[in-house]
């Protein structure tokens, strides 16, 4: 595999979040996408890069029970562990495969964010977390597109809780709308929450139109921005400069959380989108530079999607270069 070369810029720190354990949430012998073969090549990807990156890995710990009850059901929580806990497939759907060990690592998982806010808040320097499962589908109490427990909409409410950053930012910019977040936030203007995605009519999960902009008082603290498949850097990079970059001047963050998914890539046949591997480079620099300008870089990127192995690992890296140049 072979990796884009990167300026001479001087060495940063990347604060990079993960565990070993993460490896053990078994989806099953099959060709089921979300495998732990995509952390191992973004790890890869990372530790092969520590002439341009400083590489500090920090172990999570699992997410406290009170956090996961912020956005998730206690009714849900009981079945998902006991789903787990009987040695059963799958929860709800047979996409969404789990093992034995799954519902401690979600909550490892859903940990992951947790620990990046606090890094955020104690120290400089870009952070990305690289979990599995993913979480930006589940829903309050529903395990959905692979997804069980929700970690960017755990992590949000913990900013704000724990912080008190009120005004958070969500950008998400994984193939397919984050349904969970949206609904989990549609009601709060606290909580701003901007999707780009391909469009709800082609993709997964049939969410996510222009439409939608939250309801009563979240009403316009929602920006979703669909895309027709086919479409690549230059319609985000236009979305970003006429629509994303006003929409987060207009409500000023105190912090910002990224949906980090990799899926849009012209490679990865999880979407009909065109990205380059370029492109994440570029929403790396151009994310980080919005975080510094409206919360002195307080910004915890979270993995979401991403499937097509030969290139996940190095549009990650590609992101997290863009995350160190202010």
């Amino acid at each position: 595999m072979i990796f884009p070369v990167g300026d001479s810029s001087p060495v940063q720190t990347l604060h990079h979040i993960t565990h070993s354990r993460f490896l053990r949430h078994d989806t099953g012998s099959g060709e089921h996408p979300e495998t732990p073969a995509r952390l191992e090549v973004i790890n890869l990807a990372l530790g092969g890069c520590l002439d341009r990156l400083h590489l500090e890995t920090i172990a999570p710990k699992s997410a406290p029970r009170t956090s996961l009850l912020r956005i998730h059901s206690e009714n849900y929580l009981l079945r998902f562990e006991e789903t787990a806990l009987a040695g059963h497939s799958y929860l709800s759907h047979p996409d969404n495969q789990l093992c034995y060990e799954t519902y401690e690592i979600a909550l490892l998982s859903a940990g992951a964010g947790l620990a990046g806010i606090t890094l955020a808040e104690e120290t400089t320097g870009p952070i990305f977390c690289s979990v599995r499962p993913p979480g930006h589908h589940a829903e309050v109490s529903l395990a959905l597109g692979f997804c069980f427990i929700n970690n960017v909409a755990v992590a949000a409410r913990y900013w704000q809780e724990h912080y008190n950053r009120r005004r958070i930012a969500i950008i998400d910019f994984d193939a397919h709308h984050g349904n969970g977040i949206q609904t989990a936030f549609e009601e709060d203007p606290e909580v701003f929450y901007i999707s780009i995605h391909e469009h709800p009519t082609f993709s997964f999960p049939g969410t996510g139109f222009a439409e939608e902009f939250g309801t009563g008082p979240g009403w316009g603290a929602t920006l979703n921005i669909p895309l027709l498949p086919g479409k690549g850097d230059n319609e985000v990079k236009e979305a970003f400069l006429r629509q994303i970059t006003p929409a987060l001047d207009r409500f000023q963050p105190e912090a910002l959380l990224v949906a980090a998914g990799f899926d849009g890539h012209r490679l990865d046949d999880m979407s009909g989108l065109a990205y380059t591997t370029e492109l994440f480079g570029w929403l790396g620099s151009t994310i980080a530079e919005l975080a510094h300008r409206h919360c002195q870089g307080r910004l915890v990127s979270i993995l979401e999607g991403g499937y097509h192995l030969e290139t996940l690992g190095a549009s990650v890296l590609q992101y997290c270069q863009g995350l160190t140049k202010k």
